[in-house]
């Protein structure tokens, strides 16, 4: 079997469908996944979809790939990538700690993809490379499994509603950008007490409004107007699969997740006194900070859903988050990022306040870029952070963190270069306590790369 290696990424297996992605690979890639969940004891495989137009098809395929092993299939149907991790989470008893959901997340329309939990952990680096060498192999085991439906909404509605209360009832505004979440959180944040006006939940793999990427300060446009316009609280973005979450003020202010996180580590510590809270290398620097003035104990990582989620696990942190908006609480729930979870617990932490924003809005903020990015050649990207790290100097720096790229701490701000893992870019963020002490820190690492780098051009954001 030839395939594409470009595909398999750092945390999952992504493409173009009908160019580098399609229904032969997602069988083989079943009779993969399939033979190494026997091996680790699993009985069975969850299989999810988001609402893409390729999603059927692969699917399909991928079930006969899986059950070709002899491993059972749980067929959710279309539901957001958190529905399919809670069904790995929670049906033990079954055999399956394992599922794959068919998702393209918040990529171009004509992408699709497969996010991956084996044997109760998300799988990356390694592991992923292992399931292309098995394919290429055609390592198969054989028998014959069966696939059976499971409709697990009222279940998973009935999880969160029984866990999230909320002081009062809200007023909100939910943009879905015509992703997989418009089918379920809507319902689930009514059910938890809220007045919701709905944005864009038709399930639309065409995306014919705005793009389902809450990160992005333009797809939030339409959820800002909606916010002014109905005198709605707060707004709510879901990404395109439903595992991150964007946040608008009444008065139209982005929330970034590192000040989301603020405020959970803030509510988690009042119950788990000195807990271990982590978050990436792209994080604001008030937020350790934030962290220590509750009582907590910060630990940066590195960049990565999946790497971040094992790492909450080897610490047993009650949460974690990363700048890109995926939020994991274990404290409560599970320890997989879940956007309408999230938005749970948001709501359940401002319905204690009169006035929502007024909280969101006196979070710890600072002079920050969104994420900048320098297009590389393939493979350029690591060697340009490896010559950083020999002859790089940061004047006035007070540390520099190496664990993803290198991070400059200064007493007013901080400055960061790092290799993406899922496309050859370089990926920059600079914050500072001023405009010009953010300037100063700009131009500095600019300098830096420049001087490894002499042809560096900085765009705008990459994942």
């Amino acid at each position: 079997m030839q395939v594409a290696a470009s595909i398999f990424k750092a945390y999952d297996i992504r493409g173009i469908v009908g160019q580098t992605l399609d229904e032969n690979l997602a069988e083989h890639l079943g009779r993969a996944f399939g033979t190494e969940a026997l091996k680790l004891g699993e009985k069975a495989v969850a299989v999810g979809r988001d609402g893409r137009l390729s999603g059927p098809g692969l699917v399909a395929a991928l079930i006969r790939g899986l059950t070709s092993t002899g491993i059972n299939v749980i067929e959710l149907g279309a539901v957001t990538t958190p529905m399919l991790y809670y069904v790995a989470a929670t049906r033990t008893d079954e055999g399956c700690h394992s599922g794959i959901q068919v998702t393209g997340s918040h990529n171009p329309k004509d992408y699709n993809g497969f996010k991956m939990v084996l044997a109760g952990r998300a799988i990356y680096g390694e592991d992923i490379q292992g399931l292309r060498k098995r394919i290429e192999a055609e390592d198969y085991a054989k028998g014959a499994g069966k696939a059976t439906r499971l409709d697990v909404l009222d279940e998973y509605t009935r999880r969160i509603v029984g866990d999230i209360k909320l002081a009062r009832p809200m007023k909100i505004v939910v943009d879905s950008g015509n992703g997989i979440p418009g089918a379920s959180a809507p319902g689930i944040l009514r059910a938890l007490g809220c007045e919701v006006t709905e944005l864009y939940s038709e399930v639309d793999g065409d995306f014919p409004n705005h793009h389902p990427d809450p990160s992005k300060p333009e797809n939030l446009a339409d959820l800002i107007k909606a916010v002014k316009d109905t005198g709605a609280e707060i707004g709510l973005a879901f990404d395109g699969d439903g595992d991150r979450l964007g946040v608008v003020t009444r008065e139209g202010n982005n929330i970034f997740p590192d000040r989301q996180l603020t405020l959970f580590a803030r509510d988690v510590l009042t119950r788990v006194k000195g807990g271990t809270i982590i978050f990436d290398v792209k994080c604001s620097q008030r937020l350790p900070i934030a962290i220590r003035e509750a009582g907590g104990q910060p630990l940066m990582w590195k960049t990565g859903h999946s790497l971040v989620k094992a790492k909450l696990k080897e610490t047993k942190s009650p949460l974690a988050g990363e700048m890109s908006g995926h939020i994991f609480f274990s404290e409560r729930w599970y320890g997989f990022d879940d956007a309408t979870y999230t938005a749970g617990r948001l709501l359940e932490i401002l319905s204690k306040s009169d006035d929502p924003s007024a909280v969101l809005n006196a979070l710890p903020t600072s002079h920050s870029t969104p994420e900048l990015n320098v297009a590389c050649a393939e493979g350029e990207h690591h060697a340009v952070i490896e010559k950083l790290r020999q002859t790089a100097t940061f004047p006035g720096a007070t540390e520099v963190i190496t664990i993803d790229g290198l991070r400059a701490e200064y007493p007013d701000g901080f400055g960061l270069v790092r290799a993406s893992n899922t496309t050859p870019v370089l990926v920059l963020r600079f914050e500072g306590h001023t405009p010009e002490a953010l300037e100063r820190i700009q131009h500095q690492f600019l300098d830096a790369v420049r001087a490894v780098k002499p042809d560096a051009q900085v765009g705008g954001a990459a994942h």
